[in-house]
């Protein structure tokens, strides 16, 4: 029988598919002849079971009309052998009420990547702290008094908030930068919202490496996200540009610290961000990049995935 695989995921006509990894991963399973389908998260429905209209996807990506959809099938989430979690943040609550139902599916029996709990605990800013080794100096706090002094300490750093994305509302203040106060009112929300503050990472002018760790083993080279001139935002969104390049020792070291820990929380298929020696996140939610890395390196990231999924299948069954 074919393997049964499901794509929670933003509506196809939103994505990209010259740069989308999602896609990619529905056509390394279309290419070994599984079953596909879309699955929207507002689809879900408890009744005794969670049910969602699982629709049958087909890519065609060399044509204009680059995928046809079936007709919508209300069925069981647990009859799917293997769903995927990728769904764009915001992390709101809708998120994590998708994660509950995908959980209950998760303990129906559905083999769901990444799980559900973990993409809760998980915070992509906050997780980093659990590795304290690979940080650089870092404060968490809706203070602004202890991040004013945070700031003194270390002269040049980098504000964001815990659940933005693409380089949204990141701030980088200098030593005696007149707008800190109006900055940290801002995004604490006058001392009622925890933001994070690091250290600002000056090799940040050679790329933010975006690091894709499959299974717990990184891929061995990474995509390093070069600022646009004037910015201090490596994020592709934010203009940043796009070069390859082999992993260092130490990202392999980092990779190494976080590894065990993604493995054990289920976390198949994660994006470590890094500068020059540091971890900054840990993306859990829709990690990128896939697209990329296969051009410039002729690789196969989403064989690689699909691989470790269909053991991990197997072995749960």
């Amino acid at each position: 029988m074919p393997v049964k695989f499901a794509v929670v995921m933003d509506p196809p006509e939103q994505l990209n598919p010259i740069k989308d990894s999602s896609l990619a991963m529905l056509e390394e399973a279309q290419a070994r002849g599984w079953q596909t389908y879309y699955v929207s998260p507002h689809s879900l429905t408890y009744s005794e079971t969670v049910i969602a209209d699982c629709i049958p996807i087909k890519l065609q990506l060399n044509q204009e009309d680059w995928y046809v959809l079936g007709e919508p099938e209300a069925r069981p989430l647990a009859d799917m052998d293997i769903i995927i979690m990728r769904v764009d943040p915001p992390f709101n609550m809708n998120y994590i009420y998708t994660t509950y139902l995908l959980e209950l599916a998760e303990k129906q029996g559905a083999l769901v990547v990444n799980r559900p709990q973990s993409l809760r605990d998980a915070n992509e800013k906050l997780f980093t702290l659990q590795f304290p080794q690979c940080c650089a100096p870092t404060m968490v706090s809706s203070d602004m008094g202890q991040l004013k002094t945070f700031q003194k300490a270390h002269g040049d750093i980098i504000v964001k908030p815990l659940d933005g994305m693409g380089g949204a509302s990141i701030f980088r203040v200098k030593p005696d930068d007149p707008n800190i106060a109006v900055i940290l009112e801002t995004m604490t929300e006058h001392g009622k919202t925890p933001i994070i503050a690091q250290r600002f990472i000056p090799e940040i002018s050679a790329g933010d490496k975006r690091i894709l760790i499959v299974d717990g083993e990184p891929i061995p080279y990474a995509l390093a996200r070069i600022p646009a001139k004037g910015e201090t935002r490596g994020n592709l969104a934010a203009g940043g540009s796009g070069v390859g390049v082999e992993l260092t020792d130490r990202d392999r070291w980092i990779c190494e610290q976080v590894g065990p820990s993604l493995t054990k929380m289920g976390l198949s298929f994660v994006g470590i961000d890094v500068i020059g020696d540091y971890i900054t996140e840990i993306n859990v939610t829709s990690p990128t990049c896939i697209r990329e890395l296969d051009k410039i390196y002729n690789l196969n990231i989403s064989k690689t995935l699909l691989d470790a999924l269909e053991k991990a299948h197997l072995r749960s069954k």
